[in-house]
């Protein structure tokens, strides 16, 4: 059975130099693969846990763990997550056309 877990990705790259800079595009680009962009440094989507597993090992592969800030919340599936748009932004998620 495949579990479908919510996952929040939240970042802070250090870009004090052309290094941080290129981690930041990559890590960027990373998520997109399994995550929905929310917001600058913001991704959550539904992924299983082979993906979260995939996710992880790739971002760790590309930040400096003592210059970066990375944090993965997940919530298992049946958890109800609320969610309230405080602006008159649309929903970056709203794939509704």
């Amino acid at each position: 059975m495949v579990v479908i877990i919510r996952v929040i990705l939240v970042y802070d790259i250090n870009t004090e130099d052309n290094d941080g800079k290129r981690r930041l595009v990559k890590i960027m680009k990373t998520s997109r693969k399994y995550l929905s962009h929310v917001q600058k440094s913001v991704f959550e989507g539904d992924i299983t846990e082979g993906q979260i597993a995939l996710l992880k090992r790739e971002i760790l592969a590309i930040i400096k763990k003592k210059k970066d800030f990375v944090i993965i919340y997940s919530l298992k599936d049946g958890v109800k997550l609320n969610r309230d748009i405080l602006t008159d932004t649309p929903d970056p998620t709203d794939n509704f056309l």
